[in-house]
């Protein structure tokens, strides 16, 4: 919470006013969608209530509630303040309240569920039951929408909103915060100042500065430090006033108010200079704290002055502590941090002229570049790239023509895609790419190819095939133009392309492409290059589709073993190392080793949360297969757990139409069904297949085999015809797609079999059966489980057209083989003995 204003003073009616409406009413809340509204008649039922400061910037309305929290903390047992200018930080703050509630922390659990355990924890009372949560200024109703905890009627707890949105008054109880009464300025001034300023000079002062409290306190503050009598103050106010009027530029404010700002800026340059360049450089920054750190290294094109105060680190500190003094400036010595109120930093900004304005706000963008961590593929410096998001747009960073500046943006927006956070690294990359654009000869600038590609790595995780091919061909084709095949800039951008064939279901053509790729990347910058092994882990991808088992373990083992056993400055990344072991756990279990790929699964989930984060998008996946893993082995208990718990954050963080959203719920309807819960499994595989084609389109195989998916619950409902029907026309797909000879087409045939044998179709069963399980047997192996699968249903059906000498045979060598993999009381083991059809089903992996 910020530090309290010493010089706070008058104001106790609107502080009692503000507590009497705290005790007295309760929260209408219309406009915001997770709560209901409340019934106003029903007095102190529901003691959970929240109250809106609103006024105009510069009224005092922070420093208000800071005053309320302070004066009244004794009848909390909990306050906790949450800055909400920027939405997209709204709840990481509130997820930072997690372990004072006994609740695991964001890095255990992630930010989003973090959040809604501290509010769920707040409405219930849990451990405290009087609270006071403080939302800061809120731009948008919306911006909180879910974030207010409803009533409950034992817990007595308090939310208070600032902003300066006259939209609040429609939403919670409103309370104005105008300017202050005139008494009020009197008493801050003659507190501020001195005790023995008359009570006509404080009336001169207040009227003159319209009673604006910021004014007043900068007014007041440099009076403090200059001894400026009324009557020279006034008279230097008046004038410069005067000027501001003949310069006739537009401002919001009164030009008494800017006047006043003015002068303070004049006395503080009168006394140092180098401070008002700081100042004017912190302008150009975010509202949000800015780092001291962020002063520590600066370029040679510094401005003269600014660089002589950054250069040394005793003036630096006199002027940021000039600053404070002066009111221009919230210097907070604990988090080293300086914050400009956002209504001096448009002053400032009003103040310059155009060109000296664009001279700062270069000195700003060069400052971020300088000042950012050096690798964003590196975990450890995440921390650092966050701190920089709030000033990025602020500063018009996409503006620069500074190859550095250039190079800083597209790290951020590396650092946001890695991290996950891909609706913030699409809006940056989109917003630097409309503006490069503009420049001659940007078709073949290598940062701006650079920025498009990233473009396309997040729409494609996003489900945007189509355009990410699109991007990734027009990428690669002009820059072999502008650099040749040789050139090493064109590696960069073939991986992505193998991407996009995996997404738009051309398998082989993905395998040949990164077989080629992998080559060029050998050649050009070795084996163990991190980049090679990217291109290493994306073939393993591309020969697991192929359901080349063996060739895509091995290849991932490759890049598993070196990525892990890399020293930390080859730029290998804990990302990259996870989704290599993640994908070697999920082509273990493909090959039919489930409690392998289940112990593998175990510790990559475990490393992905400690070193990556809970919700961090390869720990989601990694999640998602350990969850198949889990089911595979029979413990589906677990399964169950895993499975929801994937679905749910995958949802809420990537929403309903995500490729891994999607891959998620297939996941766990899948496991309601082994688990009989057919309702909910049809329900969720239903409702996922009619999503797949508006991502995939309707002959991805993808689509055709959660269509399979969708076909097996319907035989195991009672609907055999519609199941056999579904059957077959995902069977004829995926022959077209892929062949019969490919683990999904051979899983769906398996499936058509045991449709034509609950169908009596026992002779047509048979055949399939047969032609299917020598397939399996050449593609997936002889103990593979869905060999062994396809072998116990095939028993049942030649015992039904009274091939009995046959079914004995195969039976010799199905059942022990069954006991060997799988163990003799895993359920298929038990279900193939007790002669009942096994089913298999699908599960999307990753591309």
């Amino acid at each position: 919470m910020p530090g309290r204003n010493i010089n706070f003073t008058g104001r106790d009616d609107l502080l009692r006013q503000l507590h009497d409406r705290i005790r007295t009413k309760t929260a209408v809340l219309p406009l915001l969608g997770d709560v209901a509204p409340r019934d106003p008649d029903a007095g102190n039922s529901l003691k959970i209530t929240s109250h809106a400061l609103q006024g105009m910037g510069g009224v005092g309305k922070t420093q208000l509630v800071t005053e309320y929290a302070h004066r009244y903390q004794s009848e909390y047992q909990l306050v906790w303040w949450v800055p909400a200018d920027q939405p997209m930080l709204v709840r990481p703050s509130l997820a930072g309240l997690a372990p004072y509630l006994d609740l695991p922390s964001a890095t255990a659990t992630g930010i989003g569920e973090a959040a809604d355990a501290v509010l769920e924890a707040l409405r219930k009372g849990e451990p405290f039951d009087r609270w006071l949560l403080i939302y800061d200024n809120v731009g948008e109703p919306e911006d909180l929408e879910g974030l207010l905890p409803e009533g409950d009627p034992d817990v007595t707890g308090h939310v208070l909103i600032t902003s300066r949105n006259h939209l609040w008054q429609g939403v919670v109880d409103t309370l104005q915060v105008d300017v202050f009464r005139r008494e009020e300025s009197v008493a801050f001034l003659q507190r501020r100042v001195s005790a023995t300023m008359s009570d006509t000079d404080a009336h001169r002062l207040a009227t003159e500065l319209g009673d604006l409290p910021l004014a007043l306190e900068q007014a007041g503050a440099l009076q403090a430090e200059t001894g400026v009598s009324v009557d020279d103050y006034l008279d230097l106010l008046r004038k410069r006033t005067a000027e501001l009027m003949a310069e006739s530029k537009p401002s919001e404010y009164p030009h008494s108010m800017t006047a006043a700002w003015s002068l303070s800026v004049s006395a503080l340059g009168d006394k140092l200079p180098e401070a008002v360049e700081l100042l004017r450089c912190c302008a150009f920054f975010g509202a949000e704290p800015i780092p001291r750190d962020m002063f520590r290294r600066f370029g040679q094109g510094t401005r003269p002055l600014l660089g002589t105060v950054l250069a040394d680190p005793i003036l630096l500190m006199r002027a940021i502590r000039e600053l404070g003094r002066f009111a221009l400036a919230r210097v907070d010595l604990p988090s080293r941090t300086i914050q400009v109120h956002r209504l001096v930093q448009a002053l400032l900004r009003e103040g310059l002229e155009e060109a000296e304005g664009d001279l700062f706000r270069r000195e700003v963008q060069m400052l971020l570049a300088k000042n950012a961590p050096e690798d964003p593929n590196d975990e450890a410096h995440w921390l650092g790239f966050n701190e920089l998001i709030a000033h990025v747009l602020p500063a018009r960073v996409a503006e620069s023509t500074d190859p550095e500046v250039r190079d800083f943006a597209l790290n951020m927006v590396r650092y946001l895609y890695r991290s996950g956070n891909w609706d913030y690294a699409r809006t940056f990359v989109e917003t630097f790419i409309e503006q490069w654009k503009r420049e001659p000869g940007a078709d073949h600038d290598l940062r701006v190819l650079q920025a498009q590609r990233f473009l396309a790595d997040v729409l494609r995780d996003v489900g945007q095939y189509n355009e990410a091919a699109e991007i990734d061909r027009s990428v690669l084709d002009r820059a072999r133009q502008a650099f040749g095949n040789d050139d090493p800039n064109v590696l960069t951008f073939l991986g992505g392309l193998g991407g996009d064939l995996r997404a738009l279901g051309r398998f082989a053509e993905a395998r040949d492409h990164d077989e080629l790729a992998r080559d060029q990347h050998v050649a050009r910058l070795g084996e163990d290059d991190p980049r090679t092994l990217r291109m290493v882990n994306n073939l393993a991808l591309d020969y697991g589709l192929l359901s080349k088992y063996e060739e895509s373990r091995q290849l991932h083992l490759v890049a598993f073993n070196q990525q892990r056993q890399a020293p930390s400055t080859s730029g290998v990344n804990k990302t990259d190392e996870l989704a290599s072991w993640c994908g070697l756990a999920r082509v273990v279990r493909q090959s039919g080793a489930y409690a392998t790929a289940r112990d593998l699964g175990e510790e990559a989930l475990e490393f992905g949360r400690q070193e990556l984060g809970v919700e961090n998008h390869w720990t989601l996946r990694t999640s998602k297969d350990l969850a198949i893993a889990m089911r595979r082995t029979a413990a589906y208990d677990e399964a169950l757990e895993m499975a929801r718990d994937v679905f749910e954050r995958c949802t809420r963080l990537f929403g309903r139409n995500n490729p891994d959203t999607l891959a998620a719920a297939m996941g766990l309807s899948n496991v309601y069904r082994v688990l009989a819960r057919f309702d909910e499994a049809l329900a969720l595989a239903d409702d996922t297949m009619r999503r797949y084609p508006d991502v995939y389109g309707e002959q991805h195989p993808f689509y055709l085999c959660c269509m399979g998916n969708l076909a097996l619950l319907y035989r195991v409902t009672g609907e055999a015809e519609r199941a056999h029907e579904l059957n077959t026309t995902c069977l004829t797909g995926l022959d077209a797609k892929l062949t019969r000879d490919h683990h999904y087409a051979l899983t769906v045939a398996t499936n058509l079999a045991s449709d034509r044998a609950a169908l009596g179709k026992f002779e047509e069963a048979r055949e399939l059966g047969e032609d299917t399980l020598t397939r399996t047997r050449t593609v997936l192996g002889e103990r593979h489980p869905l060999t062994l699968g396809c072998a116990a249903n095939l028993i049942i059906d030649l015992r039904a057209v009274g091939a009995a000498a046959e079914a004995a045979d195969l039976a010799d060598k199905t059942y022990p083989a069954y006991d060997d993999v799988l163990g003799d009381d895993h359920p298929d083991t038990k279900v193939a003995r007790e002669g009942r059809h096994l089913d298999f089903d699908f599960d999307p992996p990753p591309i």
